[in-house]
């Protein structure tokens, strides 16, 4: 595949910077533009204490990581550089993880380290290296539209996409960005590597939220903020005590083991009340959420997102899990924010995770934008306004 990334001139007249964590994806992307002629620069982020995460598999962004994209960049024969982004990535990821989680809410920290650390900081970067494009080895899709605009679509692979961690990208760097993974299965991507001959062809997947290597989160939060786990009282759907809680970080919307109180039916929790330090449960139907409000909009589709909600109530599919499947529902507008109408409900909805939209709900279908669900409301409950409000904490933090 030669000029795949649809770049103007010969390949070696372009030089494309590669993030590269150390991981398969990014180091056969890397290798597949070396070998099509272009003039790669391969660049690896230090985010955090990498010697913290070496003995543990599965943990990415560590020194190991480090190493090994060094390896593969020596391999290929392209240059390679290690830039410390450790601040950067704490003020803008691990510390707004750690308050989302104090104000009761389940936050997302790929999307944030995507939007502003990849897609922000080693953008700017990449274009101070000379760069005409930026590469990643994501598995999401980049076409260009008739209009000479790029637009952003699901991978060929339905379990690999990972456009639902993407929604916040803008169309100034859909410009810059190009993947090309998207096209391809984790299958032929490995099958790749092999073909290269590189060091980490048989190298695991990260799985683990790569600052947390021990897996606990919990702890993380303990240590960047002692005291943040306040005790409270686990409440029922009434507002009747049920039970003592440790802390609210212990605890997310859908879990049922380890609540420490007796009941006569299962008990879920349905929310978390930062203000309150409440713990609320109920029984398996509250969970349904029916509709939610985003903030953090971002919109790339056609045209704007004010044009979009000037419809009464537009279609639109939605995500509001990576592992889980578009599903219908209407978009519209909720005074100065966005409301989704989720047709067929989803359980476990929880504030502080992404809402991606799309065009439709299978195949390559286009990204529309989404937003983070600051607000929810259960199937089980009476619609109420303060369900749609941001809660306590983390209503504070967002302003």
């Amino acid at each position: 595949m030669r000029n795949s990334l649809d770049l103007k001139g010969r390949p070696q007249d372009n030089r494309v910077v590669v993030a590269m964590s150390g991981g398969v994806d990014s180091s056969v992307t890397a290798a597949l533009l070396a070998g099509e002629g272009y003039d790669v620069v391969g660049v690896t982020l230090q985010l955090y204490d990498h010697g913290a995460a070496t003995h543990r598999p599965g943990a990415c962004c560590a020194g190991q990581d480090i190493h090994d994209a060094r390896m593969v960049a020596a391999k290929i024969g392209i240059p390679h550089y290690v830039l410390d982004y450790e601040n950067r990535f704490k003020q803008e990821v691990i510390d707004r993880f750690a308050e989302s989680y104090i104000g009761g809410e389940t936050p997302v920290p790929c999307v944030d380290c995507n939007q502003s650390i990849k897609f922000r900081d080693l953008l700017v970067t990449a274009r101070e290296l000379g760069a005409q494009v930026l590469a990643t080895g994501h598995y999401v899709a980049s076409r260009r539209c008739p209009d000479g605009t790029r637009a952003l679509y699901r991978a060929r692979e339905d379990e690999r996409d990972q456009s639902y961690f993407l929604f916040a990208t803008t169309r100034e760097q859909l410009e810059f960005l190009r993947f090309p993974l998207g096209e391809r299965t984790k299958a032929e991507v490995r099958d790749l590597a092999r073909r290269f001959d590189l060091p980490v062809a048989e190298k695991a997947d990260s799985q683990d939220i790569c600052f947390v290597p021990s897996g606990r989160y919990t702890d993380v939060i303990q240590r960047l903020m002692p005291g943040a786990a306040e005790p409270g009282e686990i409440v029922d759907l009434g507002g009747r005590v049920l039970g003592q809680h440790n802390g609210i970080i212990h605890f997310t919307v859908g879990q049922r083991r380890g609540l420490g109180i007796a009941a006569g039916e299962p008990l879920y929790v349905v929310r978390l009340d930062a203000g309150r330090r409440h713990v609320v449960v109920g029984p398996r139907a509250a969970l349904r959420t029916t509709r939610l409000q985003l903030r953090e909009a971002n919109w790339i589709g056609e045209g704007t997102l004010a044009k979009a909600l000037a419809a009464d109530r537009l279609e639109v599919f939605v995500k509001v899990r990576s592992t889980r499947r578009p599903q219908p529902a209407l978009m519209s507008r909720a005074g100065s924010g966005v409301e989704i109408e989720l047709l067929v409900g989803e359980e476990g909805v929880a504030p502080g995770q992404a809402c991606v939209i799309y065009d439709a709900p299978d195949g390559q279908a286009r990204v529309l934008g989404g937003g983070i669900i600051k607000g929810v409301v259960s199937a089980a409950e009476p619609l109420g306004h303060d369900r749609l409000q941001p809660r306590g904490a983390a209503a504070a933090m967002r302003g």
